[in-house]
């Protein structure tokens, strides 16, 4: 693949606003139906206007826990698939027609069809979600200091779809029909793989079948050398850390969207603010401050200062740690209100350390693996993670189930100190992991074979 010959815009390839608005489209999709489904399965069946499944809040946290892990868990099925089948290019296209078919699966009112629709969607995002982030690291040559930059740029794009979704999608879901909601979550999936079938004259240098070579062999026959072997080592730990904030960052489409829609008082001006259009929150601040983070680690780093991937996690995950002492403030806060109702500020401040922690973390993340990662298990790994973060969101879904019966100051206090321990872990075994990263994140050794 001759990376250096592409188009670019803005100091960057042209495939990476492809895959940018591809991406946004599918996160429209998937965070427009992530802001309605829980809020959809606990809505009373009689209610006239727009009647739900009328599940209870255990119920609906246990599907949405299980859900959020086999949506991801499947990202490692597609990444071999990727691997060894159709490459990263065609799994998109495939993944996007599965999702298209889930979302207005979703729309039939029958439980069938609602059944039908969540496995197509595990199938479509398993399919799609780690090869386009896989194809966006493959447009930038080893050693590219732009490359964890377009990955930002990626992510942010990523919330942009995920900042409307929930407006959008949310509003006419929660106030007109739940069915519309869902509808609207596949047109935006539509308008996504139009844009990535379309844009694809950009995209040829990236996401093809790695094919045969009569000298080589297949390129997944070579063993690896002891500097890969050190690297996926590297890897495996950092997906414990990835385990541990996506059980916490995932209580926003769950518990937090309970908690929010029964505990706190959401009337600003006389207004009462839709309990889906917290799932923008997220969105909304790392489009507000990606781009400034991702200014200030670069200075960070130019400075001499420490901004290693495995340091900016450990940095993510105390901040996320603070993020749950904010909602351990809105429980108590609450506790002293005749009404039980905590103000809305304290899930605000909340969202906005999640973010914080997010973009310590999670672009970090995938910008790693592309670095680490053998050439010949690209997908692979990160469909792993993606599998990884499967685990958490199932992680994520089984301690808002507990917070039924134990209570929501108690899950917080956990999530507030797992995450604090994890994060000093990693502080104190931050040297010991950057030397057998050997040197990725500086380009010092190849993945072709030099051994450490």
């Amino acid at each position: 693949m001759n990376q250096t010959s592409q188009e670019t815009f803005l100091g960057h390839p042209k495939g990476l606003f492809i895959l940018f608005f591809t991406e946004l489209w599918e996160r429209f999709s998937f965070y427009g139906m992530r802001a309605i489904l829980v809020l959809y399965l606990t809505a009373e069946t009689t209610d006239k206007l727009n009647p739900g499944l009328g599940w209870t809040s255990k119920e609906a946290l246990a599907l949405y826990g299980w859900y959020g892990m086999f949506v991801y868990f499947m990202g490692i099925f597609g990444g071999a698939i990727a691997d060894k089948w159709l490459g990263q290019k065609k799994s998109v296209v495939v993944g996007g027609v599965f999702i298209i078919l889930g979302q207005f699966s979703l729309a039939v009112d029958s439980i069938m069809m609602f059944y039908s629709g969540l496995l197509l969607l595990v199938c479509g995002v398993g399919l799609l979600k780690p090869n386009i982030s896989t194809m966006v690291g493959g447009l930038y040559p080893k050693g590219d200091s732009k490359r964890d930059a377009g990955f930002t740029l990626f992510y942010i794009g990523i919330n942009i779809g995920a900042l409307a979704a929930p407006i959008l999608v949310g509003y006419f879901g929660e106030k007109v029909d739940w069915h519309l909601g869902f509808s609207l979550a596949g047109f935006g999936m539509i308008v996504g793989q139009a844009v990535f079938v379309f844009g694809g004259k950009h995209l040829k240098a990236v996401g093809n079948l790695l094919k045969h070579s009569p000298t080589h062999g297949h390129l997944a026959d070579q063993p690896l050398t002891k500097v890969e072997k050190d690297r996926i080592v590297v890897l495996l730990l950092s997906f414990l850390i990835v385990i541990v904030f996506w059980a916490a960052y995932e209580q926003a489409g769950g518990l937090m969207n309970l908690y929010a829609r029964d505990s706190v008082d959401r009337f600003v001006f006389g207004f009462e603010v839709p309990t889906s259009w917290f799932q923008s929150l997220h969105a909304f601040y790392v489009v507000l401050i990606g781009a400034p983070m991702a200014w200030l680690w670069l200075k960070w780093g130019n400075m001499g200062k420490e901004s290693s991937a495995i340091f900016k996690m450990g940095v993510g995950m105390i901040i996320m740690s603070i993020s749950f002492l904010a909602l351990m403030g809105a429980v108590y806060d609450a506790s002293l209100n005749m009404l039980g109702k905590a103000p809305i500020y304290w899930l605000l401040f909340s969202y906005f350390l999640h973010v914080i922690a997010e973009l310590s973390i999670s672009p970090v993340a995938l910008s790693f693996i592309t670095k680490l990662a053998p050439a010949k298990y690209a997908s692979l790994m990160m469909g792993a993670y993606f599998a990884i973060t499967g685990l958490g969101n199932k992680a994520a879904g089984i301690l808002g189930e507990a917070a039924q019966e134990a209570g929501e100051m108690a899950v917080f206090s956990v999530i507030a100190l797992a995450c604090l321990f994890v994060g000093i872990l990693i502080f104190l075994f931050v040297k010991k992991l950057k030397v057998i990263s050997h040197g990725a994140e500086d380009d010092i050794t190849e993945l072709s074979g030099v051994e450490g």
